[in-house]
C-alpha cells in the first residue's frame, strides 16, 4: 500500500490520491472475493452474506468492493446505509438477491465466554 497495514491508514492515503493504496484495497477485495466465490460453490448458492470484525465492520469502501464483485449473482448493497449506518443493521440494497449484513463482532465477550467455561467452569 506504501503506507502502514492499518486499513485506516490505507483508507486515508486513497483520500489522499495514493494509487498503491487503492490498489492495496482491490487486491485485498479479490482475495476476500475468492473465498467468498469457494465458498458459494462448496454451498451451492448465496442466501446471506455478513460482514464483521474491525475490517468489515468499518470500512465502507472494502464492503462496497467487495459486493461489487458479487453484482452477477444478484448481490447489490445500498449506498446510503452502507456509508451511514452504525452498529448490527442490512446494508443490502431492496432490490439485493443476496442479504447483506454488517454485524459488530464482540471478541471480548467470546474471549471472556470460552475462558469462564475452559478455566473456571471445569474447577
Amino acid at each position: 500500500s506504501g503506507t502502514s497495514g492499518y486499513m485506516r491508514d490505507i483508507e486515508e492515503a486513497i483520500q489522499n490520491g495514493s494509487s498503491r493504496a487503492a490498489l492495496a484495497i482491490d487486491i485485498m477485495a479479490e482475495s476476500i472475493l475468492r473465498y467468498i466465490g469457494a465458498y458459494i460453490v462448496e454451498l451451492g448458492g448465496l442466501d446471506a452474506l455478513a460482514f464483521t470484525g474491525g475490517i468489515g465492520e468499518n470500512s465502507v469502501r472494502l464492503r462496497a468492493r467487495i459486493v461489487e464483485g458479487l453484482t452477477f449473482m444478484g448481490a447489490r448493497i445500498d449506498d446510503r446505509e452502507n456509508a451511514e449506518g452504525n452498529g448490527e443493521r442490512r446494508i443490502s440494497s431492496d432490490d439485493s438477491t443476496v442479504s447483506i449484513f454488517v454485524i459488530p463482532a464482540n471478541e471480548e465477550r467470546i474471549v471472556v465466554e470460552e475462558t469462564y467455561k475452559n478455566c473456571i467452569k471445569s474447577k
